[in-house]
Order: structure tokens, then sequence, then C-alpha cells
């Protein structure tokens, strides 16, 4: 599988609504770590660039950058899986 961006939808591939409600905030903040050097000292209080939430068509998502898995490839690994260990609608970037 070529390395992509790509957008995790929360939503199951059955259509139900992912829970927690919060869950890109979470997932999102769980990878704040993963990003470029020279953040500055408050950069931990903030989202990755690589991972952010956000929403898509109406739903809750997660946007995850193809550059996380040069920085972090068992960050991008995760995200993938994460993605697919909850059946989740995974859309594919250029």
């Amino acid at each position: 599988m070529s390395v992509r961006s790509f957008v995790i939808v929360g939503t199951t591939h059955q259509g139900r609504v992912f829970r927690p409600s919060d869950w890109a905030e979470r997932l999102a903040g769980v990878m704040s770590s993963f990003r470029p050097p020279g953040g500055g000292a408050q950069a931990h209080l903030t989202y990755s660039p690589f991972v952010t939430p956000g929403t898509h068509e109406g739903q809750k998502c997660v946007r995850v950058d193809a550059r996380l898995q040069a920085l972090a490839p068992m960050a991008y690994k995760f995200l993938r899986g994460f993605a697919a260990d909850n059946d989740l609608v995974v859309v594919e970037q250029d």
C-alpha cells in the first residue's frame, strides 16, 4: 500500500456513528506529540499538524497527513489500524 493522506470518518461501514462523541479530539490529542521539530515551548498544547480533528460531510473525522509516516511510521500504522479495528470508513486523499 502506498503512503497517502487519509481521513478517518466517525461512521462504521454499517452506517453507525462511532462513539464516544469526542473520539476525534481524543485521538488527535493522543497524536499531538508527533510534529515537526521546532514547534516551540507551547507546542504540546496543540494538535499535531499531521493529525487533526474536523468534520467530513457532516461527520466527525480525523485527518491524517501522509508526512506522518516519514516522521513516525508506527503512529501512521496505528491510525490505519485504529480505523480498521473499529470498522470506520476511511477516505483516501491525494
